[in-house]
């Protein structure tokens, strides 16, 4: 079984030259990378942001909105489903275009089925309208994390270790492109063809998104032009019944898990509890219809349902590999790294919005600053992460990338004491998102590199889900620690959070320095 090559940065190989590295920003595959992370960048905001605005024009309760956010589902638990992406061929297309390629356009093709089915669809209809909008976008959702596992195991399996940081730069930047395009550009959009708040026009919002499925044509096209990964005919080949059976018992899984979910739901449904004791009941909850899904997937294996042999290979080995190559210490290290690494710079980025509400900037300062301005500022810092990356190894920009993380956050201490001022909000805005493209671009390549090539999709799918796990959950405490501390308080707070970071990262490149030969 391969194994990559460790990220600890101590080989005696030559660095390349800084032409030699500007020169390989003109590599196919870093076009490639950028071109489907537009792709990728394209449907994450026409679930949320632009979504919500739409909806909100249309005259959704706010409450109604907040039920859209089960399509999120789909980032948070690509895992489970990721293996069968990893291990299964799709018929036809599989021999057409190879294992990564045809799961890539069948994604893509979900996706753009799933924007045409929203736009064919007039929330201010209400009813079985919302509901259809709803089932849209959880597959919309559903699809983009299914491009997303496909994307990730590509870039992999393209390029070396020590070319994961450039291809991982190139990915970010052309994900934040999307990401402009499926929100700015939303935006302007329906507004040049008459939609506003109490002045709702369904065309427009139908026009808007039709023009954003028409830009997957990109990463379609992109997909059908590039190359497979010689590292894709490493798949074990099973008869196609096996197959069958297989996706047969997940899909059974599937169906307990919602099950046991949705009863639960139903009986808690009157129960009034504080945050903490909500979450402590919700992760109860989830936990109970995870093991309910895992419980009837192994009962119908021991009964013959499926290989009890390829279920191991498709669900057990990827974690099993993981734990073997790296041995238990480093491993959990490793693991306990990936989960905080971004934990400063996400549980400030919960209430930064907020933030800036509150010291008096308008709607218009903040989508200016924050998402234009502050977007193209992160895309020049994924770069920059990714262009050091290649030149000083991923352990020593992984470092510096935490070290900037952290210390940019007190740019928010003097915002907040300073109030209202355009030009030192556009100065933290930079600061922190120059910060984050080059963190961002540096932990993907790290990321990367420790992921065996046997098993790309499923083991990338579990760190980069357990990288958000953490911070996301205590983000959600982010408004009652700022009245509790103040806001200078809390940026402080989450400064200091970083600072165990620092320690990890030393940790783990000594570890990891040991292993090299």
């Amino acid at each position: 079984m391969s194994t990559p090559a460790s990220p600890a940065d101590h080989s005696p190989t030559a660095l390349p030259t800084w032409r030699e590295t500007l020169r390989s920003l003109w590599d196919w595959r870093v076009l490639c990378l950028l071109a489907m992370g537009f792709s990728a960048g394209i449907p994450i905001l026409l679930i949320f942001s632009s979504l919500s605005l739409w909806l909100g024009e249309a005259g959704v309760e706010r409450k109604a909105v907040t039920f859209f956010s089960w399509a999120a589902l789909g980032y948070s638990f690509k895992f489970v489903w990721a293996p069968l992406v990893d291990r299964l061929p799709l018929p036809l297309l599989g021999a057409w275009l190879g294992r990564r390629r045809s799961w890539m356009l069948l994604a893509q093709a979900g996706v753009v089925l799933a924007i045409l089915g929203m736009a064919s669809t007039d929330p201010a209809a209400g009813g079985d309208a919302l509901t259809r909008m709803a089932v849209f976008a959880v597959l919309l959702g559903f699809a983009s994390a299914t491009q997303d596992i496909v994307i990730d195991a590509y870039r992999i399996e393209i390029a070396g270790p020590e070319q994961q940081g450039l291809l991982s730069s190139a990915y970010i930047a052309g994900y934040r492109i999307g990401m402009i395009v499926a929100g700015a550009g939303a935006l302007y959009l329906a507004s040049y063809w008459g939609s506003a708040k109490g002045a709702y026009v369904y065309s427009a919002w139908q026009w808007t998104y039709a023009v954003m499925a028409a830009t997957m044509v990109v990463g379609m096209l992109t997909t059908l032009l590039t190359r497979e990964p010689a590292a894709s005919a490493l798949a074990q080949r099973q008869p196609s019944g096996q197959h069958l059976r297989l996706l047969l018992v997940f899909l059974a899984s599937v169906l307990a898990f919602v099950g046991v979910f949705a009863q639960w739901g139903d009986a808690l449904g009157g129960v009034k509890l504080g945050p903490l004791g909500g979450l402590l009941l919700e992760a109860l909850r989830m936990g109970l219809s995870l093991a309910a899904a895992f419980a009837v997937g192994a009962l119908l294996v021991r009964l013959g349902a499926a290989s009890p042999e390829q279920a191991r290979t498709t669900w057990v080995m990827p974690v099993l590999d993981f734990f073997q190559r790296y041995g238990a210490r480093t491993a959990w290290l490793l693991l306990a790294l990936i989960g905080l690494y971004r934990i400063s710079d996400i549980v400030l980025g919960v209430i930064s919005n907020v933030f800036y509400q509150d010291m008096g900037f308008s709607k218009i300062e903040i989508a200016n600053a924050v998402k234009t301005f502050g977007v193209a500022v992160s895309i020049v810092g994924g770069f920059w992460g990714g262009l050091l990356a290649t030149r000083l190894g991923v352990m020593r920009s992984l470092f510096w990338g935490a070290v900037l993380s952290a210390l940019t956050n007190l740019g928010f201490v003097w915002l907040a004491y300073t109030g209202h001022h355009v030009a030192g909000m556009y100065a933290v805005v930079a600061a922190d998102n120059l910060a984050a493209g080059f963190a961002s671009a540096a932990f993907v390549a790290f990321l990367s590199s420790l992921t065996n090539v046997s098993f790309t999709a499923v083991q990338y799918a579990i760190f980069s889900s357990l990288m958000t796990l953490l911070p996301k959950t205590l983000g959600g405490y982010s408004g009652g620690m700022v009245d509790a501390i103040g806001y200078p308080g809390f940026f402080i707070l989450t400064t200091l959070m970083g600072l165990p970071v620092l320690l990890l990262v030393a940790w783990a490149g000594r570890r990891l320095a040991l292993r090299t030969p």
